[in-house]
């Protein structure tokens, strides 16, 4: 018996009686051709087409699907996509928890809403591109930019393709062009500008000309960001422990962010601790922070002794530090000084390798993608050592016999 067949319907009396129903009621007529098939557990299923051509186009689809072990039941694929990002998100337990709930904020906010009553069945991918198309429409959309638009998009995707193949044979949303992402502009500052913002960072005052409540520890903070490319994070996590002043060393084994105004600890991105160097100039910076203090204290904490959190500090200490220094740098921001600290490694002569390894980077890849235009253009160094090596064989062999 074959595996897949069409059979016409229009002997058999059930069908025949639905058709005179139909007539009667003036409704739409059943369908007469009806595909056949035995799944892959040996059961038989059936599904009902309109015409002959639609048909015939599913056995040839099923057939396939058998023969290659892509067959997904009909029945798995109906279930609703919010059913299935409720459990794909659920059994996330790789990621770390600000990630979960960045997964969590984009599924309610853009996803659920457009895609979450649907069946899976029924997302088209030219239906995930008209919605990422609306994503950035500031008009009649949600006016995101590109960079959270495709964050968007990628948890959906995401989520389709944790049903394959089981509830979906491919990933509609693969193929979907998405926004592209405007080039970064880098701010890098000089010396002079970092030293500058340490210095008027010491001097910020409330309104009852008090010192603000991070001002003691505004300086070595800043200038630990600005030389060493740790996250904002990653130093705020910063605890007696991970520093070690003899060796001039810091372990960056975790970071601090919030969610729902709660302090959370995991560790840093890409989940991997890494070992950083301090300028020597730094010790002395950060001693009065470490030493006599107590191992698991945090080295950076507020006149109250609480931990940061970084929007109160970028807008209380960061940016009045700016505008009191008379740094005149348009879009600076606490993570410029991470981009600070790369070009500076790089001006300073350091190699890609220990750029990746200072700042946490996945691979040497990324790195260039970023800082690639910081490093010096060797090309004619490399040819002219090629030369002056080629010269020197050259020279030591015999001329040619006459």
């Amino acid at each position: 018996m074959a595996r897949v067949w069409v059979r016409d319907r229009r002997k058999e009396r059930n069908y025949l009686n639905a058709l005179t129903r139909a007539k009667t009621k003036g409704t739409a007529p059943p369908g007469r051709w009806q595909v056949r098939y035995y799944d892959r557990a040996g059961r038989l299923r059936s599904e009902i087409f309109s015409t002959k051509s639609r048909a015939e186009d599913r056995r040839s689809e099923l057939e396939v699907s058998l023969q290659t072990g892509t067959y997904v039941d009909p029945a798995v694929a109906k279930v609703k996509f919010v059913e299935m990002a409720e459990k794909w998100l659920e059994s996330r337990h790789d990621i770390q928890r600000s990630t979960w709930w960045k997964y969590r904020q984009l599924l309610d906010s853009h996803v659920l809403p457009r895609w979450g009553e649907l069946r899976l069945t029924d997302i088209e991918t030219e239906d995930i591109a008209m919605w990422v198309a609306k994503l950035i429409n500031s008009e009649d959309g949600s006016g995101l930019g590109p960079s959270q638009a495709r964050l968007a998009f990628r948890v959906l995707s995401m989520v389709l393709g944790w049903c394959v193949p089981r509830r979906l044979r491919s990933n509609p949303a693969l193929g979907v062009k998405l926004p592209v992402l405007p080039d970064a502009e880098h701010i890098y500052l000089t010396y002079e500008q970092v030293e500058a913002l340490a210095e008027a960072s010491t001097r910020l005052r409330t309104k009852y000309n008090r010192p603000t409540s991070v001002s003691a520890v505004n300086r070595p903070l800043i200038l630990l960001l600005a030389y060493t490319g740790l996250r904002w994070g990653e130093a705020a996590a910063l605890r007696v422990r991970h520093i070690d002043l003899a060796k001039r060393r810091i372990r960056v084994a975790a970071t601090l962010g919030e969610i729902n105004g709660k302090h959370i600890e995991g560790l840093p991105k890409g989940g991997k601790r890494r070992t950083v160097p301090v300028p020597g100039s730094l010790v002395e910076e950060l001693r009065p922070l470490v030493d006599s203090r107590p191992s698991d204290t945090r080295v950076f904490v507020t006149a109250k002794g609480n931990a940061l959190r970084k929007n109160n500090w970028r807008t209380r200490e960061f940016l009045p530090a700016v505008e009191a220094s008379g740094v005149k740098v348009d879009g600076l921001t606490p993570h410029k000084l991470r981009h600070t600290a790369a070009s500076l490694a790089i001006a300073a002569g350091a190699d890609v390798k220990v750029v990746q390894q200072m700042l946490g980077h996945a691979d040497a890849a990324m790195t260039l993608n970023i800082y690639g235009h910081l490093f010096p253009d060797r090309l004619d160094e490399v040819a002219e050592s090629l030369d002056s090596r080629r010269r020197q064989v050259l020279e030591r062999r015999e001329p040619p016999a006459a």
